[in-house]
């Protein structure tokens, strides 16, 4: 599985659900919290079911649903989707957003489960009590991975956001190291001004150095510089083809560190290595041929 780029869709737009893998994105994320007004609710949940639903809607990406954050509001989201032919649904995971206990993993975990749509959680981390319990977020079994929300979390701090994001810059390395170390993935924060490529191909390169798997993102325009950001160039894979294939010779010398372009590589550069390569295989498969909707 690749998730490169996370796509929002506001729920109550149904010819936007419907283009929305045209993006190009690795998943799309049908949104019926913060996208979706209060008055329309009902609607969006309506519009999401029956394109989920529909035997014609066959998008490559994964398909995510965003329910909204109180319990009463997830019931009902869970319910329109359960009004629907579960079997048939195309739903592949489920966005929690303001995931502050493992607790909450569980409840909607259990709430889809009894309702015949088992399918893995992604947490959304986007206040203080949520980034601090990281870690038993992560160690809950339907969690497959966790996002990080750094403008919820500004807001809920009190603090200003700024360019080079230093306010959230603890959390946003908390939240990756957990999910590291709990083998989950890790999805960064998005970029609120679309119009500026600079800063999101700025802020995404950041992603990537600190460990992030991927990114979201709020319109179809920044889903390429994601996508770009997260899919390895052309010098990294042959760095790391090398690498691994002069590790396959020292271990048949029995060597434990050896020399690849004047750099002395050991057991942390070849797991580098193998990261990159499996980044570059994952992004190429997912990126051939052409989407569909």
């Amino acid at each position: 599985m690749v998730r490169r780029s996370l796509l929002f869709t506001p729920g109550d737009r149904p010819e936007m659900l419907r283009k929305a893998p045209d993006a190009g994105a690795d998943v799309i994320v049908f949104d019926l919290e913060d996208a979706v007004s209060p008055g329309r609710k009902d609607e969006a949940r309506e519009a999401v079911r029956e394109v989920l639903a529909d035997p014609t809607f066959e998008p490559e990406p994964e398909v995510c649903v965003r329910v909204n954050a109180t319990s009463d509001a997830i019931e009902r989201d869970l319910d329109a989707l359960a009004g629907a032919d579960t079997d048939s649904l195309r739903l592949d995971s489920v966005m929690l957003p303001k995931a502050t206990t493992a607790a909450d993993v569980r409840e909607l975990a259990d709430g889809l489960a009894e309702r015949g749509l088992t399918r893995p959680v992604l947490a959304l981390l986007e206040n203080a009590a949520g980034v601090l319990a990281a870690p038993e977020i992560a160690a809950a079994d339907a969690t497959d991975a966790l996002v990080f929300g750094a403008e919820d979390l500004a807001a809920d701090l009190g603090a200003t956001r700024t360019r080079d994001g230093t306010e959230v810059s603890y959390a946003r390395q908390r939240v990756v190291l957990v999910a590291a170390a709990r083998e989950v993935e890790a999805i960064d924060t998005l970029v609120t001004d679309f119009d500026d490529e600079q800063r999101l191909r700025e802020d995404a390169a950041t992603s990537v150095q600190l460990g992030y798997d991927g990114k979201l993102a709020i319109h179809p325009a920044q889903v390429g510089p994601i996508n770009e950001a997260f899919t390895p160039d052309a010098k990294d894979v042959d760095w790391a083809r090398r690498v691994l294939e002069a590790a396959r010779e020292a271990d048949t010398e029995g060597r434990g560190v050896f020399e690849v372009d004047g750099e002395m590589i050991d057991a942390p550069l070849i797991a580098q290595a193998e990261r990159i390569l499996e980044r570059a295989e994952v992004s190429a498969e997912f990126d051939k041929g052409p989407k569909t909707s």
